[in-house]
């Protein structure tokens, strides 16, 4: 079995972890603001020294590739293509919002009789980046941004049990709460990819280290400030 370095940075939590054979050996995580690009890099020393281990000793890095916060993804994505290219070590990602689906069934969080899982990442107001999903994973519609109201959702819920997991959850209780309707807040955390990184390393769905870029959904813009500095 694979021994995969698992970095998770797109959204507030600052996420690091270990697998090997399968099970999570060392995890490092911060929920301190901003401080991906000061953290990032130091659990990643963290979690292989806890093993006794240089980056040579990895077999692949896998990274989350959004949607999320855009400087979250450039840290993490910087962080993991740095490390392959100086390894020579493959570079595998994982869709933030897949690996929601898998947090929920790693850490038993599906209600019963689950229909669906919307996974939900929060981007400002009642907006968030969101797909529909099986309990077991497949894809059922297309990673979209998206303005939460009573109405979304409708057909989801009324077919039974839906959980929303993610940082943009709870925010969206007060529109979407009904009977059906389960609701966890959390961030991803790298503890939750290695099922879906040993299946890709297995099936050599490798990213070219070289040109690989997250997926941002939306493209940043930069604002300038109003205060007067002069």
């Amino acid at each position: 079995m694979p021994r995969i370095l698992l970095i998770e940075t797109s959204t507030s939590l600052c996420s690091v972890a270990l697998s090997e054979d399968g099970r999570v050996v060392a995890c490092r995580e911060s929920a301190e603001p901003r401080a991906h690009a000061a953290m990032t890099a130091p659990y990643v020393q963290e979690v292989l020294q806890e093993r006794g281990l240089r980056a040579a000793d990895l077999d692949a890095v896998c990274v989350s590739a959004g949607p999320g916060s855009y400087t979250g993804l450039r840290v993490g994505v910087s962080t993991a293509k740095g490390i392959c290219f100086a390894a020579g070590i493959p570079l595998l990602s994982v869709g933030t919002l897949e690996l929601l689906v898998h947090q929920a069934r790693a850490e038993g969080l599906l209600p019963d009789g689950c229909r669906y899982v919307i996974p939900m990442i929060d981007a400002r107001r009642m907006e968030v980046y969101t797909a529909v999903f099986s309990p077991e994973g497949r894809q059922l519609s297309e990673v979209e941004p998206r303005i939460v109201d009573a109405e979304s959702y409708r057909s989801e819920r009324d077919a039974g049990p839906v959980l929303f997991i993610g940082d943009g959850a709870e925010k969206c209780r007060s529109a979407l709460a009904g009977p059906g309707a389960h609701f966890v807040q959390t961030c991803p955390r790298a503890g939750a990819m290695p099922v879906p990184a040993e299946r890709m390393f297995a099936a050599g769905e490798f990213r070219d280290v070289a040109y690989f870029e997250p997926f941002y959904l939306k493209d940043f813009v930069a604002t300038v400030s109003r205060r007067k500095l002069f």
